[in-house]
This record gives structure tokens, sequence and C-alpha cells, in this order.
């Protein structure tokens, strides 16, 4: 695509989708003009975008050659982790990513950072009080186990394209589909309900703005030496689901009752998940990340 704009072009896959919009404002605000595939062709968008499905090879990699982007972020993904068709899973998140990087090798003009969204999914029921970048690797469920597929595949690509891996822990915010935890959770006192069903009652994660988390990226992205390296992406804090039903009684002045419904138990649920964003802080210069129930105050304004 002809631009006559001098500014650096950034390329998102999946710029539609929560993560992607959130990205896609960071760096248009940081003097980026924005690029980026959507899953149909019918969103307004302020942005550059294109209707690519990034399993198809052909128009991907004419869309990549069109625009020849200056910095890649990868988002696009089967996200939910209770995805209940493993194909669509592995087709998107593996097969996917590999089309995307094989089109961008082959551009005479590539890239000079090309970021990949993992998942800290990929440390299953890590055995340690918190997880860094040395942790085993052992997914729990067919989405950890298609980013990890994903990871080693890149590997691959890893002498033509300087590829960074990030490993986000749990995030949400305002725009977060209903079927994630957080937004249901907030929804429920929002509408002021008197009862709450959830799955397994034992978990606890380490939950992130994503606000924050876009802006992580982009400071990886714009960090020449990150080039082959992971990074997680956490706050380090962990959170049980007590203690969010705690913050939102006191964001929303209401009281409901929690109960468990078999239904929504997950088989091989990973328990806890806390993460250890050490080598990120010595990476890159960092903000201090707004606490969660900053994050849960923002959402319940924002009727989440």
């Amino acid at each position: 695509m002809a631009s006559h704009s001098k500014k650096p072009k950034a390329f998102i896959t999946g710029i539609n989708g929560f993560t992607g919009r959130y990205m896609s404002a960071e760096l248009a605000e940081a003097g980026y003009e924005v690029y980026g595939t959507v899953s149909n062709n019918t969103l307004s968008s302020p942005y550059n975008v294109f209707p690519v499905d990034i399993t198809k090879q052909t128009a991907l990699w004419e869309t990549l050659e069109r625009i020849e982007p200056d910095v890649v972020i990868h988002l696009a993904a089967i996200a939910f982790v209770a995805h209940d068709n493993a194909e669509d899973i592995y087709r998107t998140n593996v097969m996917g990513t590999r089309q995307l990087l094989a089109g961008l090798a082959r551009l005479s003009k590539k890239p000079h950072s090309v970021l990949l969204a993992s998942s800290a999914n990929i440390y299953g029921n890590a055995n340690v009080p918190t997880i860094n970048e040395q942790t085993p690797i052992s997914p729990a469920n067919d989405y950890g186990v298609s980013k990890y597929a994903m990871e080693l595949m890149a590997n691959l690509w890893g002498e033509q394209l300087p590829i960074t891996i990030v490993r986000p822990f749990n995030y949400t915010g305002v725009g977060q589909a209903r079927n994630y935890l957080l937004p249901k959770i907030v929804e429920h006192f929002v509408q002021k309900k008197s009862c709450l069903e959830l799955g397994n009652l034992y978990v606890e994660r380490d939950w992130s703005d994503v606000r924050d988390v876009v802006h992580k990226y982009r400071l990886l992205l714009e960090q020449p030496s990150t080039a082959g390296k992971v990074f997680n992406v956490c706050s380090g804090v962990p959170h049980s689901l007590n203690n969010l039903i705690e913050m939102m009684s006191s964001i929303a002045n209401h009281q409901l009752e929690v109960s468990v419904n078999p239904a929504f138990v997950r088989a091989n649920e990973v328990s806890r998940l806390l993460g250890d964003e050490t080598l990120l802080r010595k990476t890159v210069s960092l903000n201090v990340a707004r606490p969660l129930e900053e994050t849960l105050r923002w959402m319940y304004d924002s009727g989440v």
C-alpha cells in the first residue's frame, strides 16, 4: 500500500479484538501509522484495516506486501481457553502464525520488530511460588499446547526475523467479552444480581490492566535488544476469586451469593498462575502498574 506518511507503520493481526483495539490506540498515540487484519469487512475503524483470515496464505501475503510494516504485533488467535473446537485452536494459533512469519520472511523490506503473543497458560500447574521464563513448560489444555507449539515453530524463523515472544498472564478491561471471568463478575454487580454462579472457586490468578499490557508490548517493540527473547507480562500479584468478589462488593456497595455450577468447572484447570516480571523490568523502563481495584472500578463505571 502506497503511503506518503513518514510515520513508522505498525501491523496488528486481530486489530478488532479486545487487545487489538487497545494496542492500536497505544501505537497511534505513539506516532505510528496503524494497519491491521480484521475478522470481517463490516467493522468501522479509524485505522487501515483488511478483512484477512491469517490462515489464508495468499490474502495474508498480499496484504503484507502492500503494507511492508516496520513493526508487527501478532494478536490474532483463538484466545478463549474453554473454546470447544481444538481444530480451530491449532489451525489459528499455530498455522496462522506460521503463515504470518513465512509472509514476513519473504518481504524485500522486513520489519525491524515482530512481537508474538503467546500465553502464561503454557506453564500449566507449575509447582513454584512464582513463574519466571525459566519455569518448566507443562501446558494443561489445548490452548496452552497450541501456544507452546507456536513458540517452537517461531524458532524456525529466528534467523530471518527479529522475533520477540511475550507470555501474558491474565488481563482485563473495558470491552472484554462477557464469557471471561472478570467481565462476568463485574456485569453481575452492575446489574445488582443477587447470585453469581462460577466454576472452580479455588483458582488464583495474576491480573493486569489491558492498558498496561499494551504499553509493555510497545516498549518491547521499540527495544532492539529483545529479539530472540521471551518475556512474561504480568502484575506479580495473586488474587483469589473471594478477593475479587470482596473488591467488587466494595466498589458496587452490593452483596451477592456465589455458588459453584458444575457446568462451569473445567477439567485440567490451572489452579494458580502468578508471574515474575523481573526480566521485562530489567529490559524496559516501566511505570507503576494500575492496581486491580482501579481496573475493576473503571469496568464497573463503564458498565463493562
